[in-house]
């Protein structure tokens, strides 16, 4: 969606670019065959056209120090993740293929962890207005608790939750805090309608969740949001509206049916803070009949 509209932004600029140079032609002989009056509207005209303000382009800003330094052993580095009290600390990278760095590390050789990556259709550039609405990041769930693999206590330990309900999740030109609204096990399986791999995810057999990134209409985002909420393991306050933006992370939770542990969370607004998001969460919160103790130590992502 956000990149149609660049292209149509691409177009009008263009547009205006071939407008602009026709009307400098036209002005250069206005004055031949006009009458006074009509010579002084186009001085009246001109020079309000010069008094307009310039609107400066916005430039983009100076990258993270950190992000200056994956860069530069990365250049496929497009974020970094942090969930306290677990062992993600992770960057995140991105390239056009989903499965290159399922077996590859950050540093570019053969590794069985893989490297916690955002799905390639996703915008997370300097552009916040550009920001896909639905982040959506790939970890394997390693038995070793690295990658994603530490996260499966959120699903074991409700207090746990209420400790750490918050995801640091930055750019490479800025830090961003997220709280978590969703638990969740999903099937990884999802069919669309007559093999359609372009229908409205709506219509899909299961809950294709990996393919709704861009969720601009208030009719996907609720759809996205509602279902996570219907399938909860976690009853608590968190509020979730259209507008705000989304962070979903994928991992393994058991080979046999092919399912997915998501962890769902959305950004802070403006005026909240860490301190007043926990109050929240602790508030009111409790387990419900989706939730599950079972530990498995499933490798993949």
């Amino acid at each position: 969606m956000k990149r149609n509209l660049l292209v149509c932004a691409a177009l009008l600029s263009a547009f205006a670019c071939i407008a602009s140079g026709c009307s400098s032609k036209i002005d250069q002989t206005a004055e031949v065959g006009t009458s006074a009056e009509e010579k002084s509207e186009n001085i009246v005209s001109t020079v309000e056209e010069e008094t307009q303000p310039v609107t400066e382009e916005a430039t983009e800003p100076p990258l993270l120090e950190r992000a200056k330094k994956l860069l530069a052993q990365n250049p496929d580095t497009i974020a970094y993740i942090s969930v306290p009290g677990t062992g993600v600390d992770n960057p995140v990278v991105q390239t056009e293929d989903n499965d290159y760095y399922l077996n590859v590390g950050f540093d570019g050789m053969s590794y069985r962890a893989g490297t916690v990556f955002m799905d390639w259709r996703d915008v997370f550039s300097w552009k916040e207005e550009e920001h896909s609405e639905n982040i959506v990041l790939y970890g394997h769930n390693m038995a070793d608790n690295t990658m994603f693999g530490s996260l499966r206590r959120y699903r074991q330990d409700l207090e746990f939750y209420k400790e750490s309900p918050i995801i640091k999740f930055s750019s490479n030109y800025k830090d961003y805090n997220y709280v978590i609204f969703g638990l969740i096990i999903t099937s990884g399986d999802s069919e669309p309608p007559s093999d359609d791999v372009y229908a409205d995810p709506m219509t899909w057999k299961g809950f294709p969740y990996w393919n709704m990134e861009e969720l601009d209409d208030e009719k996907h985002f609720n759809y996205y949001v509602d279902t996570i909420k219907k399938n909860n393991m976690i009853e608590n306050k968190v509020d979730v509206k259209f507008g705000d933006d989304i962070l979903t992370l994928s991992t393994c939770y058991s080979d046999e049916d092919n399912s997915r542990f998501l962890i769902v969370a959305r950004r802070l607004r403006d005026g909240e803070t860490e301190a007043s998001i926990k109050k929240l969460v602790n508030s009111e919160v409790k387990t419900t009949e989706s939730s599950s103790s079972e530990t498995d130590s499933s490798e993949a992502e």
